[in-house]
């Protein structure tokens, strides 16, 4: 009688089965699928580009407390798959006073074209001094061609000191893929009531990693499985 099990291969003419053997078949397929898993957000990418930056000699900055909530918009480019944010660099001042709680969020942008929900907050040193300084994103995905906003804000009111956001002398900015500042600078007391501040921008960049088209990564994919069933075979072949 002619057995087949899934958990070991080999053949036996004094047992008359076919049995499976993973040491010698199922791990070139199970390796196969681990080396799709781990590529697969290595396509996504973990580096990252930086998109958009106005990042250079400052005019001047301004104060960002609890009571003093600051906020700058940009516009996404068009990859059809979208990005994954990576940082957001923030040229900053020395701060004044005793401030604390530095906090950095993005908000998406609601049907008035203000900040509207955050959608997650962004890791990185407290900026005490004069430099650029990076906040890590994690699992923050940015649609294509879409709005989104850059919120400072702090722990203390301005009555203990500020931390200072610089603004740019000019309105100029560095950009690749279609992405764009779109002349959003905002204040808020509160961080739910909004208004307009100057048109010169608070200084930062967006590093971010393009998201390949779902083709893409069925492409990809595809090639993986094939390249499976031809080991499967091999290993067949050679008992």
């Amino acid at each position: 009688m002619l057995e087949i099990s899934f958990l070991t291969r080999q053949y036996s003419s004094k047992h008359g089965r076919l049995v499976i053997d993973p040491q010698k078949t199922m791990k070139p397929l199970i390796n196969v699928f681990l080396l799709i898993g781990l590529l697969r957000p290595m396509i996504v990418g973990a580096q990252g580009t930086t998109f958009l930056s106005n990042i250079g000699p400052a005019a001047s900055a301004t104060a960002v407390g609890s009571d003093s909530w600051r906020a700058a918009s940009f516009v996404t480019g068009t990859n059809a798959g979208g990005y994954e944010l990576n940082s957001i660099q923030l040229q900053m001042s020395s701060s004044v006073g005793t401030p604390s709680g530095f906090a950095v969020y993005l908000y998406d942008v609601n049907g008035i074209f203000l900040p509207g929900s955050s959608l997650g907050n962004l890791v990185g040193s407290t900026p005490e001094m004069d430099g650029v300084y990076t906040f890590a994103a994690s699992s923050l995905s940015l649609s294509p061609a879409t709005g989104y906003y850059v919120v400072l804000t702090a722990g203390t009111s301005l009555a203990n000191g500020s931390f200072q956001w610089s603004v740019g002398q000019t309105s100029g900015f560095s950009t690749i893929d279609g992405w764009f500042l779109d002349g959003g600078y905002l204040q808020s007391s509160n961080g739910s009531s909004w208004l307009f501040y100057r048109p010169n921008p608070f200084q930062f960049a967006v590093n971010a990693t393009a998201v390949p088209e779902p083709s893409t990564l069925a492409l990809f994919s595809g090639g993986g499985l094939f390249l499976a069933l031809r080991l499967f075979r091999r290993a067949r072949a050679k008992t």
